[in-house]
């Protein structure tokens, strides 16, 4: 039997950066005029010949990684050389700050932060880093994928000793930091030896269900996010403002036994002592920082980055709280009155305890400023993008590299800081009840005198380099003519232009990204769920269920009164599941003796049927499935369930 299911591993929406198609196009067109003088006017507005981020990005190499990391059946997941064209002055298709940015983040390699403290960088999009404890190594932040984690902990046993691991800290619940985590060690190796696996609380059930119910759409939008099909050039991608790629490994996950859920909690990790500070609900829902008073350091996990970052992704997420942000901010700076050094779960480090304080107190001015300045505005009755055209940062931060926008971008923040307030209603009855895009472009179309006429003004603007404008009549071509070649063609030449301008490493991606689909359509597969089986094991039953029903297809089910039970050997859990009112319920309890089926199996097979692995050993002929009762009701229940593909088109409507 086949279970129709939709993805379910929220994880995998940032995963999804780094499959690769292996017949991307390259972006086509060459900088325009008024592209070449936008980048040069950046260049002149910014100190981009400031060397000290350099020197700190190479302080400390111990060794440089080479060659590739693989995955068992041979498919590439991670080259070390793919940016190696990141040298010298910046290429006229990237923008300046961008391409200075994207050679720091090209810095990978095992590196010496300080004594008994190093970093592995570059092996994945975050960092993995080592304390040496008195019997082991206590390793921060696991990496994406199996493959990559133990890559670089065998790269750092070859150069600094083949120690054990004696503690794993998870600073919070983003795949990118505990994915790799059975590449570093084995849950049986940590139920032998009872080491200490430390997060923050709510880590759990936070990296196993943000964001499931709406995985195939957030993964389909990653894709545009990280650039995922670009190529690595001077016309593609070229960094992803935390670091480069993410490798699209085998994902797993390791349940924590020490929980952080206090403001300030002390501990001692295999002879060193640690302070931990709990904080939610910023850059993550669970989320933690950490000093090390005896070495004067300080890790600001994914809370403080070399880069802006975004209070709403580009791929989608729950809005994040920018004065809450601020407000962990100016906690950090009391934290760091002593720190001399400051670590963090991506780029690369700081020395110096007036460094840090300036680090720190920018980016906690930064998101105060974005939500004060938004809040002002909102009150004065303007709209997201009336804010987000207003609201610039003042010269005292808007020069301050380490807060540029690489990663977040201002204007995209200013919207998720009024999304938050206000919703996505802008307050214009017009935008209460308006026409979908496709019937609303094909009005316009007819208004205008037909795609043609569009592309003829949109070529005029493009001309004058007024490329947002271009955009915006152009989209109405293409989501009203899709037959207009000549729309899409120039659309993608204006998205090429806005990407080789963009600072922002998510804004390029997603323009360069919009301008292949354009050109070759939306991908041809989606985001497999395989990968996922271990972290997929560790995921509780209600997250299924609920996604389950998210998926289920409304119209098709209304009239139609089912009801299953499933039942779950090897976890002794039982759930009866019904359709009521076209709405699917689950409740957990014994199975109903009224329902029309009941499903028995284990939660492995189970989980294998979500993640498309499951054959005919597992199901047919495995003595751990069985159905009772009406299996054709059973089919009928299942059937009902939509499974999305995540190839869905973005910016070329059918």
């Amino acid at each position: 039997m086949k279970l129709i299911l939709p993805s379910l591993i929220a994880a995998l929406a940032l995963l999804a950066a780094c499959t690769r198609s292996g017949d991307a196009i390259t972006a086509l067109g060459d900088a325009t005029p008024a592209t070449l003088k936008a980048n040069a006017q950046f260049a002149q507005e910014l100190q981009l010949d400031d060397q000290q981020d350099f020197r700190d990005a190479q302080r400390g190499l111990i060794a440089k990684p080479s060659g590739k990391i693989v995955a068992a059946d041979g498919t590439l997941l991670k080259d070390f050389d793919a940016y190696g064209f990141l040298q010298g002055k910046p290429a006229d298709t990237v923008n300046p700050s961008l391409w200075r940015h994207a050679q720091l983040n090209a810095n990978a390699g095992l590196f010496k932060v300080t004594d008994g403290v190093y970093q592995l960088r570059g092996f994945d999009m975050a960092n993995m880093t080592l304390i040496e404890g008195r019997t082991g190594w206590i390793v921060v932040d696991t990496l994406t994928a199996r493959e990559s984690a133990a890559t670089a902990m065998a790269f750092a046993r070859q150069h600094l000793g083949n120690k054990r691991v004696s503690a794993v800290i998870f600073t919070h619940a983003h795949a990118d930091h505990f994915g790799g985590a059975l590449g570093v060690i084995s849950p049986q190796e940590i139920a032998e030896r009872k080491v200490p696996v430390i997060a923050p609380a709510g880590f759990l059930e936070e990296a196993t269900s943000e964001n499931v119910l709406v995985g195939v759409g957030m993964m389909r939008r990653s894709i545009y996010q990280f650039g995922r099909d670009l190529p690595r050039s001077v016309k593609g991608n070229v960094d992803n403002g935390l670091g480069k790629d993410l490798v699209y490994g085998a994902l797993g996950i390791l349940q924590p036994n020490r929980l952080i859920d206090s403001p300030k909690q002390e501990m001692a990790l295999d002879g060193v002592r640690f302070v931990f500070h709990n904080v939610p609900n910023a850059e993550c829902p669970a989320e933690l920082t950490f000093s090390m008073p005896d070495k004067k350091l300080y890790d600001g996990a994914e809370n403080l980055s070399q880069t802006m970052h975004n209070l709403l992704p580009v791929r989608g997420a729950k809005v994040r709280e920018a004065l809450r942000w601020s407000n962990y901010m100016d906690q950090a700076l009391v934290q760091t009155a002593n720190a001399e050094v400051y670590i963090g779960s991506h780029n690369w480090p700081i020395w110096g305890n007036a460094q840090i304080k300036e680090f720190i107190t920018k980016h906690r001015d930064v998101y105060k400023y974005t939500h004060d300045q938004t809040v002002r505005l909102i009150n004065a009755g303007l709209t997201p993008r009336e804010i987000a055209d207003t609201v610039k940062l003042p010269k005292s931060l808007a020069d301050y590299l380490g807060t540029r926008g690489y990663y977040g971008d201002l204007r995209h923040n200013v919207k998720a800081v009024y999304q938050f307030y206000m919703g996505a209603y802008d307050g214009n009855p017009a935008n209460l009840n308006p026409l979908p895009p496709q019937a609303s472009a094909k009005k316009y179309l007819e208004l205008i005198g037909g795609a043609d006429k569009a592309v003829a003004a949109a070529q005029t603007a493009y001309d004058k380099g007024e490329y947002r404008w271009a955009a915006e009549l152009l989209n109405q071509a293409v989501l009203g003519d899709p037959s207009s070649q000549a729309a899409k063609t120039l659309l993608a030449q204006t998205y090429e232009q806005m990407g080789y301008m963009s600072e922002a490493a998510t804004w390029r991606n997603s323009y360069l990204t919009a301008a292949m689909e354009l050109r070759k359509g939306p991908p041809a597969t989606g985001v497999s769920s395989a990968l996922a089986l271990d972290m997929l094991q560790q995921t509780p039953m209600e997250r299924f269920l609920e996604a389950m029903a998210a998926g289920l297809d409304g119209p098709a089910a209304e009239g139609k009164n089912l009801k299953v039970n499933l039942v779950l050997t090897d976890t002794q859990e039982s759930y009866v599941l019904w359709i009521e009112n076209a709405v699917l319920h689950f409740k957990s309890g014994a199975p109903a003796t009224d329902a029309n089926a009941t499903l028995t199996l284990t939660k492995t097979i189970f989980v294998k049927m979500i993640a498309g692995t499951a054959g005919i050993k597992d199901t047919l002929l495995s003595n751990d499935l069985k159905v009772g009762g009406s299996k054709i009701d059973l089919v009928r229940f299942f059937t009902l369930i939509d499974k999305a593909a995540g190839t869905f088109a973005i910016v070329t409507k059918p």
